[in-house]
């Protein structure tokens, strides 16, 4: 019978620092920690473990590789969002993140609110970056109604968003997001 506690307190700390020196994330190194020993305790229910350093340390770098390419698959989900609109390094500055997020939340919900069609042709041309003729093509539209169109899109947003301002750290401006 295997003591597990012994086992942590012997090979957590490599376990650690592996999980960590990979992630460079505490909450995903601590996951990642977790789901080693877990992996352990199901490969010792079915064999017998010899070398329990090189075994957690095996695990524990194939669990940082799972979360790696688990960030990346999350990463490319997110690069079809304008960049303005997506905080850059969120753990070394959270609450610029979260004025993101929560100016993200209040552009959909602004969307959600107007005219469809004002809706369609800003989210092509702001968020697609479609071009006036493009978007005309594809909507049976004149070039010159798609611009009748994104401004008044722009002037229901602006004032919708004008009592959520965003710090000008979280956005290079807003010129960028509506011009």
């Amino acid at each position: 019978m295997t003591d597990w506690s012994e086992v942590v307190q012997q090979h957590g700390p490599i376990v650690w620092k592996t999980a960590y020196r990979l992630l460079n994330h505490e909450a995903d190194a601590a996951d990642c920690f977790q789901n080693t020993f877990v992996s352990a305790w199901e490969l010792s229910l079915r064999e017998t473990v010899r070398n329990w350093a090189g075994l957690l340390r095996r695990l524990a770098t194939a669990r940082a590789i799972e979360r790696l390419r688990q960030r990346r698959r999350e990463a490319d989900r997110l690069t079809g969002l304008p960049e303005a609109c997506v905080a850059t390094g969120k753990e070394a500055m959270p609450g610029l993140a979260a004025e993101a997020d929560e100016l993200a939340e209040h552009v959909r919900d602004a969307l959600a609110d107007m005219d469809a069609r004002q809706a369609e042709v800003f989210c092509l041309a702001c968020l697609e970056d479609m071009a006036y003729r493009e978007i005309a093509e594809r909507l049976g539209l004149t070039v010159d109604h798609v611009g009748v169109l994104l401004h008044r899109a722009k002037m229901t947003l602006r004032e919708r968003l004008g009592a959520h301002a965003p710090s000008p750290t979280t956005l290079r401006s807003k010129e960028e997001i509506l011009p």
